[in-house]
């Protein structure tokens, strides 16, 4: 439940921020002064909805590398880290992508991600503690998974999804919140809006923004599956439902930042409707979607 409320939180207090900046800038009073329209209004989100998701994205090996303080192979210092970049670079070739960085980063739990900009700059990095209680087979199905991500441009794609749910995410507010003020106004439109348009655009961005997360989410679910058929492909499917089965021996939270939660190999659980804000479908779904595969 917390690390909900943490990616919901971030994903509101981004909008909210753009929304006080632009009042406090003028920039809201500035485009109803000049009768900025739709195609103007749909610009100005678009610089803000889409711009903010990709200059994460842009940095995201960097603050991926910053955060979880994973150190990247350069030359491997022993056999396992030989063993380690032989394997993916076996993956990445037969992906059809670039060699990734590759790193190791300390954490208890059993876990791996992968980020980056391009199919052919990219970071695949392991868990201590993955490295520890996975057999090779198990480990090499993990790094087939995130070169899976990689090679079908899973960062890239979700990132456009954030920042187009985040344009029509603004859009909206402004259109609704300019509708309510000229109503509360007695029909009348105002320069740059009254407190009435400030206050609804601050509540819409809020509800507008947990539906946007949710759709969010629900890719974020289904490249998860593709990722595991990729990683069957890359390491063989027996490997693979090992290593899923293995992750489920998991406890407690996971030690990734939040920023980078979503591209870990597993992720939380929740029932109802907390579901709709998950990263990655249950463990027994993913097994089961490769055992009934053909």
């Amino acid at each position: 439940m917390l690390r909900i409320l943490l990616f919901l939180g971030t994903n509101i207090a981004v909008l909210i921020l753009l929304s006080i900046v632009c009042r406090l800038f003028g920039i809201d009073a500035w485009a109803a002064q000049r009768g900025v329209g739709m195609g103007g209004l749909l610009v100005y989100a678009a610089v803000f909805g889409m711009g903010g998701a990709f200059i994460s994205l842009a940095i995201s090996k960097w603050m991926a590398k910053m955060s979880t303080g994973a150190k990247v192979i350069k030359e491997p210092a022993n056999e396992n880290e030989r063993w380690l970049l032989d394997t993916v670079r076996r993956h990445a070739e037969k992906a059809g992508i670039g060699m990734p960085e590759v790193a190791i980063y300390d954490g208890p739990e059993m876990n791996a991600f992968a980020t980056g900009m391009s199919r052919n700059n990219a970071l695949v990095a392991v868990s201590s503690g993955l490295l520890q209680q996975m057999d090779r087979e198990q480990v090499s199905a993990v790094l087939g998974h995130e070169i899976g991500h990689v090679a079908n441009g899973d960062m890239v794609t979700l990132t456009l999804i954030q920042g187009v749910l985040n344009t029509l995410v603004i859009v909206a507010a402004r259109i609704v919140g300019r509708l309510v003020d000229s109503w509360l106004n007695g029909g009348r439109e105002r320069d740059g809006g009254g407190m009435g348009y400030f206050v609804v655009v601050l509540v819409l961005q809020i509800v507008f923004g947990l539906f946007a997360s949710m759709i969010a989410m629900a890719f974020s679910r289904w490249r998860e599956f593709r990722a595991d058929a990729a990683g069957a492909n890359l390491a063989g499917r027996g490997a693979m439902i090992s290593a899923l089965q293995r992750l489920s021996a998991n406890h407690g939270e996971s030690t990734l930042p939040q920023t980078i939660q979503a591209f870990g190999i597993s992720g939380h659980l929740a029932t109802g409707l907390k579901r709709l804000f998950m990263s990655h479908p249950p463990l027994e779904e993913r097994i089961a979607a490769l055992q009934s595969a053909r």
